[in-house]
Parts: structure tokens; sequence; C-alpha cells
């Protein structure tokens, strides 16, 4: 496998990955959608708007030229969810014939219900190899070369294991598996319940109430994965509880701060704080996918009636806690 890898976003997170893999030896093309920005970035060596103070790795070339990623043979795609399909169908004659695409995005898509994988399939040529990475991450700890695991799935095992390895530097550990299913499940769900967490923050319940709201959304996440094909161990690892641990336990969180503001009063459109939280894109879908599988899920239908508006904090709160008692297996 050639050492080329093209990251394709110029965020936090891409900028984070490309030091990453630019960290375990290989030489990364950074793709950034605004030439200008790409040509900034190259010149001062810092993602300024993004990772400020953070130096870019030398083997990064930072490009707003499409044609530059054709001498890669794995593509990290670092967009969010929501404009991914776009992002593909754009670069996707610029990519090299059978070029490895990792999806990085971590949600749902709106309108379709599809997983990552089930898009990427769609946008990308018959063949094309796909893999997912996910797992608990921020930005900041990866850019700067702080210890960092996740998982990396592909539908050939093979593929995953190499993948992992070309991605794996000194503090940034990749475990792979086949479970494809499972890793963007685990990913997308978690979002959603990260901002039920900081809801319960924000609205000054207590760190009891918050660690029995975790508990009780990783049980929806089990039970949802299970009815999607997710297997229960992947759950268990670092794409799913892992991840949310994380997520659903700092502010430097995004779903989480913008769950805090929820919590504090703060409307729906408000709280963004102009950041995106992938998780308030998620929850209706989420929510769809539950429902078309009879998988019940009270908090992801929670999150999501409070961020379209459809419910108030405190009456979402009061309902949750009548629900009726029952084994905690069930």
């Amino acid at each position: 496998m050639s050492q080329a890898i093209a990251v394709v976003g110029g965020g936090a997170w891409g900028t984070a990955l490309a030091n990453a893999a630019a960290a375990a030896g290989r030489e990364v093309t950074l793709w950034m959608r605004d030439p200008e920005a790409a040509a900034r970035v190259e010149a001062t060596r810092e993602n300024a708007r993004y990772l400020p103070g953070v130096p870019l790795h030398a083997r990064i070339r930072a490009t707003g030229e499409a044609a530059d990623l054709a001498g890669a043979t794995t593509v990290l795609l670092v967009t969010p969810a929501q404009t991914m399909r776009g992002v593909l169908e754009q670069l996707r004659a610029s990519l090299a014939p059978g070029a490895a695409v990792v999806l990085c995005a971590k949600g749902i898509e709106r309108g379709s219900d599809a997983f990552m994988s089930a898009v990427a399939a769609e946008a990308l040529p018959t063949g094309t190899p796909v893999a997912v990475l996910s797992g608990p991450s921020f930005a900041i700890d990866v850019a700067q070369g702080l210890p960092t695991a996740v998982t990396l799935a592909a539908a050939d095992g093979a593929l995953a294991a190499r993948l992992a390895g070309a991605l794996s530097g000194p503090s940034f550990r990749v475990y792979h598996t086949d479970d494809v299913r499972g890793v963007e499940i685990g990913g997308a769900g978690k979002n959603v319940l990260a901002i039920a967490s900081g809801i319960v923050a924000g609205r000054g319940l207590g760190e009891s109430a918050r660690a029995a709201l975790i508990a009780r959304a990783f049980a929806e996440l089990m039970r949802f994965a299970r009815s999607y094909g997710g297997r229960p161990e992947t759950l268990m690892g670092l794409s799913g509880l892992g991840d949310l641990v994380l997520t659903a336990s700092s502010p430097q969180s995004r779903n989480f701060a913008f769950g805090e503001r929820l919590g504090q009063g703060t409307g729906p459109e408000a709280a963004s704080g102009g950041k995106l939280a992938e998780g308030a894109f998620t929850a209706a879908a989420l929510v769809a996918l539950a429902r078309a599988r009879n998988v019940e899920m009270p908090v992801a239908e929670a999150v999501a009636a409070i961020v379209s508006g459809q419910a108030r904090v405190d009456a979402v709160i009061a309902a949750l806690l009548a629900r009726p008692l029952r084994g905690e297996a069930e």
C-alpha cells in the first residue's frame, strides 16, 4: 500500500488527522474547499482559524486544488455528515481509481436516514473500498500528539488492518474491525446522547442524574445497534462506550456544550453558538430508524423533541422520570 494520504476537509478534525498521519511517517495532502484559506495554511504552516498555535507537520501540503488528490491511495473524508454526499460527488472524479475512502464523519444523513457508509456507496464508483473511522478523540489532543485510540472498520477485515497500520503513529493508535455498522452507529448515536448529558448538566440536576442518564442512554445505543446488525463488543469498545464517555462528559464536546446551553434555557437555534453540533441533525434520523425497528429510545426521543422545539426541557425531564419502572435489562 502506498503511503500517500489525502485528507479532505480543513477544519479542526481534518487538520488534526493530517498531523497524525504525517507523524506516522506518511506524506499528506490536506485539501481545503477555499483555495485562499489553503494557501494561508500552507504559507504560515498553521490552521489559525481552527487550531491556533498548533504547527502543521512538515509532511503536510495544504491545497485547494482537487487535482492534487489524485496521488493518494487513501483518502480521509473529514466533512460534516450532512454535506458528505455533496463533497463525494464533487470530488469523485479527482480520486485515484481504487483509492480507499475513510469516512470520518459521525452522523446519519437527514432526509434519507442513511448511514455514512450507505451514502458513500451511492456517491462513489462501484467497488470503491470504504472504511469508517470513529472513537473518543478531540481534535486538539490528536493535533498536539497526545495519546489517542480510535477504531477503523471496513467490511474487508484485511483492508481494515492495512488502513489501521497506515494511520497508526507514535501516539495515535488505530484498532480495526469488520463491524462497519457497529462503529458508525456508535459514532452517530453518541452525539445525540451527549446532548442529553449536556442538558442534565445545564439544568443543574447533579452528577448522579448525569451518570444514570449516560448508563441508560448507552443501553439504548446497544439496543439500537443490535437491531441494525452491530455487534455488542463493538459498542462496548472505543467507538461506542469510549466515545460516549468522552463526548458526554466534557464541555470540549460541541454536542455536550450544545445540550448544556439548552438545559440553561437557551433556544435550539441560539444554543448552537455558530458551531456544528452533529447530534442536533442526527437526532430525528436516529429516532426514525429506531421506530422502524420498534426499538425503544426514550432519551434519544427526548433530545429530538427538544432540538426540534416540540417540547420544553422541564416537560421532557418530568416525562422521563414518570416512565413505568421495569427491570434494568429490559
